[in-house]
C-alpha cells in the first residue's frame, strides 16, 4: 500500500511540473545530439560576399573581418539615395576599390512625375559614372509606391520598363527584393513559424498587402520575361527559398536570372537534400551572399553550412534568429564552391 501510494504521489508530482505553463521567450533547449563537428576558420576558395548593407559601418573595421574571414571582397548595397548615396559610395570606394563594390539603392522621389522613367535613368547613368554596379529594387514597390493617381505601383508596370532597358544598356544587373518568407503574409499567431521573429519585427510583417508574395513574385518575373537582355539577380534565393521547385523552375526559364543565399542558410539548410540539388544543377546561377552585419563567427557558420556534412547546427542569424530549427551542411564539391564563393560574382564585376 505504501508503495502504490509513493509511486502515485511521484506520478502526480511529474504531471505538476509538466503542467507549468513556460513561456515562449524562456524556452531555449539544449540539443541532446552527439554529432560531429568542424570549424571551418578560413573558406577554402576566397569569397565575395556580394549582398551586404555596410552604410553604417567604417571601412577600416569592415576590412578587419574581411582579412580574417579570407572575404576577397564586399559590395555594399547602399540602403541610401541622392547625395547621401554618393557619400557612402564614396566612402568605402575610396578607402578600398578593390575589397568594395557598390550597388545603388531605387529611389523613389518624384514617382508621380509622367517623366519619372526617364529622371530615373539619368539618376542610374550618374551613379554607375561613380562607380555603381548594379540597382536594386526593394519590397517598397508592390506595397507603397503610388503613381500621380494615387494608385499602388506594380513591380511589372510597363512605365518602368526604360529603367531595366537602361541597365541592360549599362551592362549592370539588377537585384530584386520585392517579397519575404511566406510566413510574413501570414497572421502572427501560433501557427506562424516565424512567431518569434515577427514579434520582435511586426513592421516586417506583410499581413493584409494589397498583393500576395506570389502575385509580387508573378509581377517581377512577368518584367524578367519582357526583358531578356537584362541581368537579374533575385536576392534571397529569389525571395523562395521555402519553395525551391519554384526557383528550380525560374532558373530553368530564364537564363538571364542569378539568385543569391543571403540569409537564407536557414532555408536552404532545413532541406539539405534539395538544396544541394539546386546548387549541383545550376553552379554558375548561385551567388554567396550574407545579408548580415560582417562577423567573424558568422561568415564562420555559412563556411561550415556549405562546405561541411555537419548534422544540425546553428545557422547564421539575426539576434531574433528566423525559425526553431537548425540546419544541415550541404558538402559541397570544390568547383562548385569556387564558382559559388568567388567565380559567379566576378562575371557581374568590373
Amino acid at each position: 500500500m505504501n508503495q502504490t501510494a509513493d509511486q502515485d504521489k511521484f506520478v502526480a508530482m511529474v504531471s505538476a511540473k509538466a503542467d507549468v505553463d513556460l513561456p515562449l521567450s524562456s524556452f531555449h533547449p539544449q540539443s541532446m545530439l552527439v554529432a560531429e563537428q568542424h570549424e571551418i576558420t578560413k573558406p577554402r576558395f576566397p569569397v565575395i560576399d556580394y549582398h551586404n548593407h555596410l552604410d553604417a559601418l567604417e571601412p577600416a573595421d569592415v576590412l578587419r573581418v574581411m582579412d580574417a574571414c579570407n572575404i576577397e571582397r564586399i559590395v555594399n548595397i547602399t540602403m541610401k539615395t541622392g547625395n547621401d548615396a554618393l557619400r557612402i559610395m564614396d566612402k568605402f570606394l575610396s578607402a578600398d576599390r578593390e575589397r568594395f563594390a557598390v550597388i545603388a539603392w531605387m529611389d523613389w522621389s518624384g514617382a508621380e512625375r509622367p517623366d519619372f522613367a526617364r529622371l530615373s535613368c539619368d539618376r542610374l547613368e550618374k551613379f554607375v559614372e561613380r562607380g555603381a554596379q548594379g540597382l536594386k529594387f526593394w519590397k517598397d514597390l508592390g506595397l507603397s509606391v503610388h503613381d500621380a493617381s494615387g494608385e499602388l505601383l506594380r513591380v511589372d508596370d510597363e512605365r518602368l520598363a526604360p529603367i531595366f532597358d537602361k541597365a541592360a544598356e549599362l551592362n549592370i544587373p539588377v537585384m530584386f527584393h520585392i517579397a519575404d518568407p511566406a510566413a510574413f503574409f501570414l497572421p502572427i499567431d501560433a501557427a506562424n513559424e516565424r512567431y518569434e521573429e515577427l514579434a520582435a519585427h511586426p513592421d516586417w510583417s506583410f499581413y493584409g498587402a494589397k498583393y500576395s508574395k506570389w502575385e509580387l513574385l508573378d509581377q517581377r518575373d512577368a518584367v524578367i520575361a519582357r526583358h531578356p537582355k537584362t541581368t537579374f539577380v533575385l536576392a534571397h534565393v529569389a525571395e523562395c527559398g521555402e519553395n525551391l521547385p519554384r526557383v528550380n523552375k525560374l532558373l530553368e526559364t530564364y537564363p538571364n536570372v542569378l539568385l543569391d543565399i543571403s540569409a537564407r542558410a536557414s532555408e536552404l539548410g532545413r532541406q539539405p537534400y534539395s538544396a544541394r540539388k539546386l546548387f549541383l544543377k545550376f553552379p554558375d546561377r548561385i551567388l554567396f551572399g550574407s545579408d548580415l552585419l560582417p562577423e567573424v563567427e558568422m561568415y564562420r557558420l555559412y563556411y561550415r553550412f556549405l562546405e561541411t556534412a555537419d548534422e544540425y547546427f546553428e545557422y547564421p542569424t539575426h539576434a531574433s534568429r528566423q525559425g526553431r530549427w537548425n540546419i544541415y551542411g550541404l558538402d559541397l564539391p570544390e568547383d562548385i564552391l569556387r564558382k559559388v564563393y568567388r567565380e559567379n560574382a566576378l562575371r557581374l564585376l568590373k
